[in-house]
């Protein structure tokens, strides 16, 4: 007779439960960068993070669908968020936004909930905003030799007179709410990513440096009209030195 007593599977469910994030993230940043990593696998209900010392470095990603949550499980297990690797596995409790819509919902009088229903529209609108394609499954641009970069750029779509390759690349056409975040998670993805810098003073447009132009221009022809809303696709050149 088998002696394994092994802890019972957490099924599959809608939810996900994350940890090992950074705490030095402000929630709200936190919320807004995990929408945008997320939003790709399916329609995302709600994200959840609380300031509680007992909560820090977790948050939980409520998707209409059970096979969104799977998904994004199986290809964001161990993505590097903010310098860190989450931790993800299925949530033990089923989300209160799913027991309602269910009808298995059971209020908990000893815990108030803060969420209050206004968020959950900016939530929709901040998940409409970050489209974000990550896949940290992509092997494209890793292992496969990067080609010489030619002087018209990655795609047809960059204008006249462009910069010659070089390490830094200028994007445009970035919705305003861009933050350096959300950009960061879409070019960390490809190797040599240096940093990002946007300009307060000229919204939808950054720079994104790489280590060499090589590198750069991978991020280049991989995120060439990328986008970030349905009304942007980003437009991707080499800066000017």
């Amino acid at each position: 007779m088998s002696e394994v007593n092994a802890t019972p599977e957490i099924p599959q469910n809608n939810t996900i439960y994350i940890n090992n994030l950074n705490e030095k993230i402000k929630i709200d940043e936190l919320k807004k960068s995990l929408n945008a990593v997320f939003t790709q696998f399916g329609k995302i209900l709600e994200v959840l993070a609380f300031k509680t010392l007992k909560h820090k470095g977790q948050a939980w990603v409520v998707f209409e669908e059970v096979s969104s949550a799977s998904n994004a499980l199986r290809q964001m297990q161990g993505f590097p968020f903010y310098d860190k690797p989450m931790r993800i596995q299925y949530a033990k409790t089923k989300s209160d936004v799913i027991a309602k819509a269910d009808g298995t919902f059971v209020p908990r009088e000893k815990r108030k909930r803060h969420d209050d229903k206004g968020k959950k529209r900016k939530d929709q609108h901040d998940a409409n905003l970050a489209g974000m394609g990550l896949n940290p499954a992509y092997s494209g641009a890793y292992g496969a030799t990067p080609m010489i970069p030619y002087p018209g750029g990655a795609k047809s779509m960059v204008p006249e007179a462009p910069a010659p390759p070089n390490n830094i690349l200028f994007i445009q056409n970035l919705p305003n709410e861009s933050t350096p975040m959300m950009l960061q998670m879409l070019f960390l993805q490809y190797p040599g990513f240096k940093e990002v810098r946007m300009v307060e003073a000229k919204p939808g447009i950054a720079f994104v440096e790489y280590g060499d132009e090589m590198q750069s221009t991978v991020a280049m022809q991989s995120l060439q009209g990328f986008k970030i809303t349905p009304q942007n696709p980003m437009l991707i050149t080499y800066a000017k030195k």
